[in-house]
C-alpha cells in the first residue's frame, strides 16, 4: 500500500499491545508513521493471547478464540502482517447433545441464505415444529430496523419461541458470539450475529481456528513486518498515565510506570474499557462524558477449562455442546509425548461464581466423559482453569449508547478497543475494527486521510 503524506518524522505511541493496539500500529506505520507500542504485559494480543504454562512450558491460550468468514478485517490484519496461514478454516460444524447424537452443520452450495437451510432442518435437537420457530424468528429477525434494540428474550417470546428453541438454538449461538445470555443481549447484536454470519454471505458462517496458539500469532511473522515498518515494540512497559494539556486540547506524553516519560505526535489509547479513566487525568474524564461513557459499561466473563489426557480423547477436531455447561471444546491433538489437549470454553461463566477451580475443572471432566466416552477412560494429567473476569463488555440493551467513535476530543488522541463504536460486537473482528478505525481518526486529523477498514462480504 503506498504510502500518504505523513512524513517518517511524524510518530504515534499506541498504549496497549492487544489485538486493538496492533491493528492502529500497522494502520499507522503503512502510512509512514513512526510507532511504538507500549505493553504492559511480557506478551502481546492481550485477552487474545497466550500465556506460558510453568507447569509444562507450553504456549496456553488464556481463551481459545475462533474467526468467522464474516470478520474480514481480521483476516485482512492477519494477512497483511503475513500470518493468515496460522488460522484453519472449519467447513463443518459439529453440534453434540448430551446423548451423544451428533449434527453435523455445513452449507450446501447454494447462494445465501438457502446454503444453509438443509443444515438447519438436519438439527436432531430441534423437533420439526421447532425449525418453523426458528425459521420464523430469523425472517422477522432480519426484517427488524438494525437500530432497534429491545430486551431480546422478550422480543423472541413475542415471535413464537419456546424454551427449546430458545436454549438450543438461539441460546447456543449467541451466547458464545456475544459472551451473553440470551436474557441478558438486545435485539440489535444478536440480529448482527444471524445477519452477518449465517445470512449474508454463504461464506461467512465459516469459523476460522488458529492452527497454532494464540501467542503465535504475535509471533516472528508480525515482529518481522513491524520492524521492517519502523514500529517499535515495548512489552513489560505500563503507562501510569496520559499527559493532557491544562485546557484538555492536546495530550503531551506518556508517563510510565518506572517514573519514564514518552511523547510523540499522536497517541492511540487501546485498553479495556475498565482501564480508561484509569489512565486520564480525573479532572478531564470528569469534564468530558465522552471519556466517562466506558464507565457505564458492563463486563461479562469467560470461563476457559484446559485439560491434559494421556490418550486421545476426541475423534471429533471441536464440539459445539448443547444443553451442557461447557459451550465448545476444542481437540488440539498431542501437544507433547504423551500429552492431549483438550480446552472447554465456558462464555458468560457468571453461574460458575462461588466455585472453587477444583469443582469447575471435575465438572467439566464429568460433563465430557459423558460426552465422548475415551475421556472417561483417559487419565487427566493435569488441568488449569483461567476466568477472565472482564472478557468483554455485555450486549445489553441499548449499549451502543457508551460505546465512543474512536476520534476522541483531545485533537492528538484516539481511542481503540472491542468496546469502542465499531458496529460490531466484542470480538477479534471488532477489536482490529477499532484499530483501523483510530488509525483513520488520527490520519484525517493529520491531513493524510486513508480507509483502511475493509467492506463486509
Amino acid at each position: 500500500m503506498p504510502q500518504s503524506s505523513i512524513t517518517k518524522r511524524q510518530s504515534a505511541i499506541v498504549v496497549g499491545g492487544g489485538l486493538a493496539g496492533l491493528a492502529a500500529a500497522v494502520g499507522l506505520a503503512q502510512h509512514g508513521v513512526r510507532v511504538t507500542v507500549l505493553e504492559s504485559r511480557n506478551r502481546l494480543g492481550g485477552r487474545a493471547g497466550s500465556f506460558t504454562d510453568p507447569a509444562s512450558g507450553q504456549m496456553v491460550d488464556a481463551c481459545q478464540h475462533v474467526s468467522m468468514g464474516c470478520c474480514t478485517n481480521l483476516a485482512h490484519l492477519l494477512r497483511t502482517v503475513g500470518a493468515g496461514h496460522l488460522l484453519a478454516p472449519q467447513p463443518k460444524l459439529y453440534f453434540v447433545t448430551p446423548d451423544r447424537r451428533t449434527s453435523v452443520f455445513k452449507a450446501d452450495p447454494w447462494p445465501a441464505p438457502f446454503h444453509l437451510g438443509r443444515a438447519l432442518f438436519g438439527a436432531h435437537y430441534l423437533t420439526p415444529l421447532d425449525k418453523l420457530r426458528v425459521a420464523y424468528g430469523l425472517a422477522a429477525m432480519l426484517w427488524a430496523r438494525p437500530d432497534a434494540d429491545p430486551p431480546l428474550l422478550p422480543w423472541l417470546l413475542a415471535h413464537r419461541q419456546n424454551r427449546r428453541t430458545i436454549e438450543r438454538f438461539w441460546g447456543v449461538v449467541l451466547t458464545s458470539a456475544l459472551n451473553e445470555t440470551v436474557d441478558r443481549v438486545g435485539l440489535k447484536y444478536a440480529r448482527k450475529v444471524f445477519r452477518d454470519g449465517f445470512v449474508r454471505h454463504r461464506d461467512a458462517f465459516t469459523v476460522h481456528v488458529p492452527s497454532v496458539p494464540l501467542g503465535r500469532l504475535y509471533g516472528d511473522e508480525l515482529r518481522t513486518w513491524l520492524a521492517a515498518h519502523d514500529v517499535e515494540v515495548r512489552e513489560n512497559t505500563g503507562a501510569r498515565r496520559l499527559a493532557v494539556s491544562p485546557e484538555g486540547r492536546h495530550t503531551e506524553g506518556v508517563e510510565l510506570r518506572d517514573g519514564a516519560r514518552l511523547a510523540a505526535d499522536w497517541y492511540v489509547l487501546a485498553v479495556p474499557f475498565d482501564r480508561v479513566a484509569d489512565l486520564l487525568p480525573p479532572e478531564l474524564v470528569a469534564r468530558e462524558p465522552y471519556f466517562a461513557a466506558a464507565g457505564n459499561l458492563a463486563p461479562s466473563p469467560i470461563t476457559s477449562v484446559h485439560l491434559w489426557f494421556d490418550r486421545p480423547t476426541m475423534a471429533l477436531p471441536h464440539a459445539v455442546l448443547v444443553d451442557c455447561l461447557g459451550q465448545w471444546v476444542f481437540d488440539r491433538g498431542e501437544v507433547a509425548p504423551g500429552e492431549f489437549y483438550l480446552q472447554v470454553v465456558v462464555s458468560a461463566a457468571r453461574d460458575l461464581r462461588g466455585l472453587g477451580r477444583d469443582e469447575i475443572r471435575q465438572r467439566i471432566v464429568d460433563e465430557l466423559g459423558r460426552l465422548f466416552p475415551p475421556v472417561a477412560r483417559a487419565k487427566l494429567l493435569r488441568a488449569k482453569v483461567v476466568t477472565e473476569h472482564s472478557a468483554t463488555f455485555s450486549a445489553v440493551p441499548g449499549v451502543d449508547r457508551w460505546r465512543v467513535p474512536q476520534g476522541s476530543p483531545v485533537a492528538n488522541l484516539a481511542l481503540a478497543g472491542d468496546w469502542t463504536a465499531t458496529g460490531w460486537p466484542a470480538t477479534m473482528e471488532g477489536a482490529v475494527r477499532s484499530g483501523y478505525l483510530a488509525a483513520e481518526a488520527l490520519l484525517a486529523r493529520a491531513g493524510a486521510p486513508a480507509r483502511l477498514v475493509r467492506p463486509d462480504l
